[in-house]
């Protein structure tokens, strides 16, 4: 009876342990078709964002949403996915062919734009920064589709030119080519020698009666010159290696010499040590051997010479080795003080290259470059300090119109007389640089919102009063200033585009005027 008991009881512990595993089981696979459910919708989803590039990949995609959405099917999908994966690939090589066209396109179209003659100034600024960031390739539509809209705009901005009466003039494509050209090499700084010689092809350039064949002679003689200029650079590189290999050399001569007197004189002494121990060894034999102290002390005074003579022989030895080794010291001492001098003298070089690269060769004020390298430092220290930090763009007003009237030249040293006031009118831990064209960045740490007002219309009263004069006329120039204080949590590109749109408030008040943002 108890054994039919027992053998029930047994049977009910295996059912439920039965239930309890076909419950986990159930679990389990409802886990596992959630998983592969949100799985399943995530490949729909992003196949149908893969909808429309090409047909055959559509029909690969479509297949895969219908039969992946039926576990069962499973099996039928694995051998269609390492085709879709090639055409996938296959697609994106694709469009990043069209992408890098569309960019190729792009850059020739706002190249057409800015032939339009006489365009505001602040829109042929825009489309040529435009140009400048088309110079990155794009990775994806994304990028690609706001540059298309971006354009556009710009298009618009020039159909209202006409709208307005007047008539759209194109400039000849020598003519744009050579306005690019001008703009190029104002951004290269070139050796004093040459500079002159620059200005003035920069000026005929500028020049509306201009010739093909003289755009041709301009891009020659530049060419020439830059690779006249990289010559040098490279003679001088060369140079400095030339030198540096010399004295390696004679470093690497003079060790090796030293390495091999120094076993020479091992050799040596280990022999005269061998003679030393010898005539020790005969003065203790001699002294067991003899018992007439006259015929020992003879023996012995003879040994003992032959000792001083061992002795001598190695200290002249050692004091010739020590000679030959203050030699090569003082020669290895000559010949890196020569290096150290020449690597010295290499290095004021880069550096005073790598100043000329980060100044504006019209004005020499730090260029683009040089600015985009002090925001970022600027920017640092007040995230470290907390303290204010405000950016100024100043605009020259009708700059055009005294490039037209008057010629390029004067326009250049127009731009330069500018930009030593602006400087000298800062303190020492304020900075200004020339963004391009006529165009010049402030940036003002350490003063307050109450002040700056005060200081850059102090700033654009001095540029007011300047006695400009040209042909006997007496010319008054203004600056336009837009400003803006970088803010808790802003990044400074930010505060550089908010200071950018209070200058073209400005432009559009009057001119001649501060506005803070």
């Amino acid at each position: 009876m108890n054994d039919d008991s027992s053998t029930v009881s047994q049977i009910g512990l295996l059912k439920q342990k039965l239930q309890a595993t076909k419950t986990a089981l159930e679990e389990i696979n409802e886990d596992r078709n959630s998983k592969l459910m949100a799985l399943s919708q995530f490949i729909t989803q992003m196949s149908l964002a893969c909808k429309g590039h090409n047909l055959e990949l559509d029909n690969k995609l479509a297949k895969l949403r219908v039969n992946i959405g039926n576990f069962e099917h499973l099996d039928e999908v694995l051998p269609e996915l390492p085709e879709i994966e090639r055409l996938l690939k296959s697609q994106y090589h694709i469009i990043t062919t069209k992408l890098e066209q569309g960019r190729t396109g792009l850059t020739n179209f706002s190249r057409e734009l800015l032939r339009v003659n006489n365009l505001p100034e602040k829109l042929s600024r825009e489309i040529s920064i435009f140009r400048q960031e088309l110079s990155k390739p794009f990775h994806s539509i994304w990028e690609y589709i706001p540059r298309v809209e971006q354009l556009i705009g710009y298009y618009e901005q020039v159909l209202l030119k006409r709208q307005h009466g007047e008539t759209l003039e194109i400039l000849p494509i020598h003519r744009q080519l050579s306005q690019e050209l001008a703009q190029l090499i104002s951004d290269i700084e070139f050796p004093k020698s040459q500079r002159e010689q620059v200005l003035r092809l920069k000026e005929r350039l500028s020049s509306e009666t201009l010739q093909v064949e003289e755009l041709l002679g301009a891009y020659q003689t530049i060419l020439r010159l830059l690779l006249e200029n990289i010559a040098r650079e490279k003679s001088a590189s060369q140079e400095f290696l030339q030198t540096l290999n010399d004295a390696l050399t004679s470093v690497r001569d003079i060790v090796s010499e030293s390495f091999s007197q120094t076993q020479q004189s091992q050799k040596l002494k280990q022999q005269l040590n061998l003679e030393i121990n010898s005539q020790v060894d005969n003065v203790l034999g001699s002294i067991d051997e003899i018992d007439e102290l006259l015929q020992l002390k003879q023996k012995i005074t003879e040994h003992m010479s032959a000792l001083q003579n061992s002795l001598a022989r190695k200290e002249a030895l050692e004091q010739r080795e020590v000679a030959l080794l203050q030699k090569s010291v003082n020669t290895l001492r000559k010949e890196l003080a020569e290096l150290s001098a020449e690597t010295l003298s290499y290095k004021e070089r880069l550096f005073e290259q790598q100043k000329i690269n980060q100044l504006d060769s019209l004005t020499q004020l730090p260029n683009r470059a040089a600015l985009d390298e002090r925001m970022e430092q600027e920017f640092r220290r007040i995230q470290h300090n907390e303290s204010a930090l405000w950016i100024a763009i100043a605009d020259i007003d009708h700059f055009k119109s005294i490039n037209d009237s008057f010629g390029h030249s004067t326009g250049d040293k127009t731009l330069q007389v500018i930009a030593m006031a602006l400087k000298n009118s800062l303190r020492d831990t304020e900075f200004v640089a020339r963004y391009g064209g006529e165009e010049f960045v402030l940036l003002i740490p350490d003063v307050s919102t109450k002040d700056i007002t005060q200081l850059l219309n102090r700033v654009r009263e001095k540029i007011k009063n300047i006695p400009f004069k040209f042909k006997n006329q007496r010319i008054t120039v203004t600056l336009s200033i837009g400003a803006a204080q970088v803010l808790n949590g802003e990044h400074i590109l930010d505060t550089f585009e908010r200071a950018d749109a209070a200058l073209y408030k400005a432009k559009h008040e009057s001119r001649d005027r501060v506005i803070i943002d």
